[in-house]
């Protein structure tokens, strides 16, 4: 009897460019396992956005497997148990899998070793950012804190290695392991399915990736102007991808790199939002709470609005939904519930409108979104509320108040409110940005639930408290 390797699948979840795969398929027969882990200490549980797309994208991989003659065995439980468990009933003597570096997974990265005690190995390879976290050092020797530097410097060690192709065919064990069923784990929602509208949205998945990613190649060059521009479909949607690793983002580097100049161009711009991503988690492996505390000292006794006040929790309910009175602000939050994703620019609008314009704790919408993107991300949406908020290592000003009608205008957003605030879909531009000052406010739309310039008199009175 052959003894199988184990390949410990979580945010990786492909075939191509997967470190972990190549090395395991090279031992012989395998056993590739996912593990649905709520229970290692720190966990922080997935939100339902990202459950829902968690269960196609394992539907996705089990496919891809079966397509090289293997197949995906899924359980449910603590993940150092149950992989011990597999070893020991397997023989296994090596689990493969790619590093992952939020606090729970190097908890349940040791944990796991501990339980092993020698009885196996496991292996860990780099794959999930261009650069093992870590690996760029100031001139002082430390990690760095400033993105720019961190770019440069990246920018320095690129191109990444050339992406590896998935495996022709994956040996089987003699034996397989006993399995969850996907649906007894009850990712989906059922009554109300909030989520049914995603499937006309996103393909999760190896190949819903490689099709987004060719989608967006010939548009790179525009990506500059195009982030800014909810109303043109000129952003990547690569997001949740990258997340759930269905992509490397050596393989997005490689097929955009190529088309067109990197100096000062759209093609950069991208790939310098690639490379946030290797800094937000650069950003969390130096600070493990930077996703519950802020990080300048004095704003942890920034003067927030109390949310056990019911005016507060109104004022909350109606961003969350996309009733604040504020077009441009309604328009996100409202894709943001019907698709699991938010355009990068109305990202960050609605997030300084929660936080400068509500004056509610940026902890509160971070928890948000948390649960409603598909592509939450731990260090990602950790850092760049920090960075709205100028709570953050390397953020925005907090005095640096965004004004969404202005916000609104300058960046065309016009035909994108019509979509997603039907209730404005009859006012034509300019009013649209600000239909309630201009007079076109149609009765069904809500009135500002705060004006603008009382909110900035608000919030530049409470950051002079901790100034």
């Amino acid at each position: 009897m052959t003894k199988p390797t184990i390949i410990w699948f979580r945010r990786d979840l492909r075939l191509a460019d997967q470190a972990a795969v190549v090395a395991a398929i090279s031992q012989g027969p395998i056993i590739p396992v996912y593990i649905l882990d709520d229970e290692t200490p720190k966990h922080r549980k997935m939100g339902g956005a990202s459950r829902w797309w968690l269960h196609h994208s394992l539907q996705s991989l089990d496919a891809d497997l079966k397509a090289k003659g293997s197949r995906l065995i899924l359980r449910r439980g603590k993940a150092a148990d149950i992989l011990t468990e597999l070893a020991v009933e397997h023989g296994a003597m090596e689990i493969h899998a790619l590093h992952h570096h939020e606090p729970w997974w190097l908890n349940a990265q040791k944990d796991l070793r501990t339980k092993l005690d020698g009885s196996a190995e496991l292996v860990l390879h780099h794959g999930n950012y261009l650069l093992p976290p870590g690996t760029l050092k100031t001139g002082s020797g430390g990690p760095y804190k400033i993105y720019t530097p961190f770019w440069k410097s990246l920018r320095e060690r690129m191109p990444p290695a050339e992406p590896v192709a998935a495996p022709e065919h994956i040996a089987a064990p003699d034996a397989w392991p006993d399995g969850d069923a996907l649906d007894d784990w009850h990712l989906l929602p059922t009554k109300p399915d909030w989520a049914k509208g995603f499937t006309d949205h996103w393909a999760p998945g190896e190949q819903g990736a490689q099709d987004n990613l060719e989608a967006f190649v010939d548009k790179a060059v525009q990506y500059d102007e195009g982030r800014n521009l909810p109303s043109k479909q000129l952003v990547s949607r690569l997001s949740p991808h990258l997340h759930f690793g269905e992509i490397s983002p050596a393989t997005i580097w490689a097929r955009i790199a190529g088309q067109g100049a990197l100096n000062g161009s759209g093609v950069e711009t991208y790939l310098k939002e690639i490379v946030w991503r290797d800094y937000a988690q650069n950003v969390i492996q130096q600070f493990p709470q930077y996703g519950g505390e802020s990080y300048r000292e004095k704003f942890r006794e920034f003067p927030w609005r109390d949310m056990a006040d019911p005016k507060v929790r109104k004022d909350y309910d109606a961003w969350c939904h996309g009733q604040t009175g504020y077009p441009i602000v309604d328009a996100g939050m409202r894709e943001l519930w019907a698709t699991g994703w938010m355009h990068n620019r109305v990202r960050m609008i609605a997030a300084s409108f929660l936080i400068k314009h509500l004056l509610i704790d940026w902890r509160e919408g971070e928890q948000w979104f948390w649960d409603t993107l598909v592509d939450a991300d731990f260090a990602s949406n950790s850092v760049n509320w920090q960075w709205t908020s100028g709570t953050g290592v390397d953020s925005n000003m907090f005095v640096r108040i965004m004004a969404p009608l202005t916000q609104s205008e300058k960046f065309n957003a016009g035909d994108y409110i019509r979509k997603w605030v039907p209730e404005l879909a009859d006012v034509s531009d300019p009013y649209i940005h600000d239909p309630e000052e201009s007079g076109a406010k149609p009765a069904r739309y809500r009135s500002k639930i705060i004006e603008h310039k009382a909110a900035r008199a608000r919030a530049l009175d409470a950051y002079a408290q901790v100034k």
